[in-house]
């Protein structure tokens, strides 16, 4: 049922799939706010693509897609686990670099969840400036839910539109940054980027890892001075994959797995660069492609021989995607001794949004563990570990 600006229609369905469509336009984003007296209760109540499901379980962010009618935007809203002191559920959108003037087709639709019928349309037609918007909202009347198409702009943003809603700036999600082609810098401070957002989501992307050793300004592969001698340095990139069936596993040289990039798990070690003699080290290959067939991931670099932590390596993680701007993380704040495993970075599936994010984190061999088993059990992947040979 097509709605104008202000109307209301019951909605007789347990369930409803709340999507936003546009045909052409910046980027966008639905965000869903579970509100009580019109206010939110705290920062749970926000529903977004980097805080995709509520704590009730009665609303979800199902993430983006694109089909041959634009980009689809989707939430997942089950009434019938909406909290009892809960009346509205505010559907909003937010313009990512625009605004929502220079949209056309924009438009937000509530489906039956179960079946797939359309309950409702609206197509919001007087937009300018604004950069954010209040789309519609489902709200409970005496104890039956309807919706209602409100249409209401905000030229202030998320941040202003958040603020109405007893969400204070400092509390509504930052803007991404734009899309560039010059590298991403990722901090401990600002960990994590979308691929999803940047459109970086197709194709291989490459991991690379360098080092330098301490006292030197030089990238090194292989050979390095260290107390003044030189060595072998023999590092491995390893990879735990999860995908979105169950299956998973771990690629690592010592065990001679190197995955695969055309069937699953779609990440490929390309060789085991024991001396440093390939110019372009080890690499990780990660098949895009397959994005949705992830559940996570977690890049992780070892030190087989040659160097006894990675303190002082200085080491520089960049992961290359095909389509979008390259991605690094510095791994310069290792203070465990005798660290010899780094966990580089972490790549999830949150809600079909892909997501990477710096980790940074060390773990020295303990007892009959090696760092690798104590990264697995503190990331949760559950593997069965044997003593290993070697290579």
């Amino acid at each position: 049922m097509q709605l104008p600006k202000g109307a209301n229609v019951p909605v007789p369905a347990p369930a409803v799939r709340v999507e936003l469509n546009w045909t052409a336009g910046p980027d966008a984003d639905a965000t869903a706010l579970v509100l009580a007296g019109g206010r939110v209760r705290g920062d749970d109540d926000m529903v977004f693509y980097n805080q995709p499901a509520h704590p009730s379980g009665a609303v979800r962010h199902e993430g983006k897609r694109r089909t041959s009618g634009g980009v689809v935007d989707t939430l997942l809203v089950d009434l019938a686990r909406v909290e009892s002191g809960i009346d509205t559920i505010a559907v909003v959108a937010s313009a990512d670099g625009g605004t929502f003037g220079q949209y056309r087709g924009l438009r937000i639709r509530v489906l039956d969840a179960g079946k797939g019928t359309e309950l409702a349309v609206f197509e919001p037609s007087d937009a300018t400036t604004e950069t954010a918007f209040v789309l519609g909202e489902l709200y409970r009347r005496q104890g039956a839910w309807k919706f209602r198409a409100v249409g209401q702009g905000y030229d202030t943003g998320l941040a202003g539109l958040a603020t109405d809603f007893g969400i204070t700036v400092e509390d509504a999600p930052p803007p991404p940054p734009p899309v560039s082609l010059q590298k991403i810098t990722l901090t401990k401070h600002e960990p994590s980027v979308s691929l999803t957002k940047r459109g970086a989501t197709s194709g291989a992307m490459r991991v690379n890892l360098n080092w330098m050793v301490q006292g030197t300004s030089t990238p090194t592969k292989g050979r390095f001075p260290s107390l003044g001698t030189t060595r072998h340095l023999d590092l491995d990139l390893c990879c735990m994959w999860e995908l979105q069936d169950g299956r998973k596993g771990m690629i690592d040289p010592l065990a001679r797995s190197f995955g695969a990039y055309g069937e699953p798990p779609y990440v490929l070690l390309d060789a085991d660069d024991r001396t440093g003699a390939r110019a372009e080290g080890e690499n990780l290959t990660i098949n895009l492609d397959h994005g949705a067939q992830f559940r996570r991931l977690l890049v992780v670099a070892v030190i087989y021989e040659g160097a006894d932590s990675f303190a002082g390596l200085h080491a520089t993680a960049t992961l290359y995607p095909q389509q979008g701007a390259p991605i690094e993380m510095f791994l310069d704040e290792c203070d465990v001794p005798r660290a010899r495993t780094a966990v580089i970075a972490r790549i999830d599936n949150v809600g079909g949004e892909l997501v990477v994010t710096r980790e940074g984190r060390y773990f020295a061999d303990h007892g009959r563990k090696g760092g690798k088993q104590l990264a697995d059990e503190a990331y949760g992947w559950g593997f069965r570990w044997t003593v290993s040979r070697g290579k």
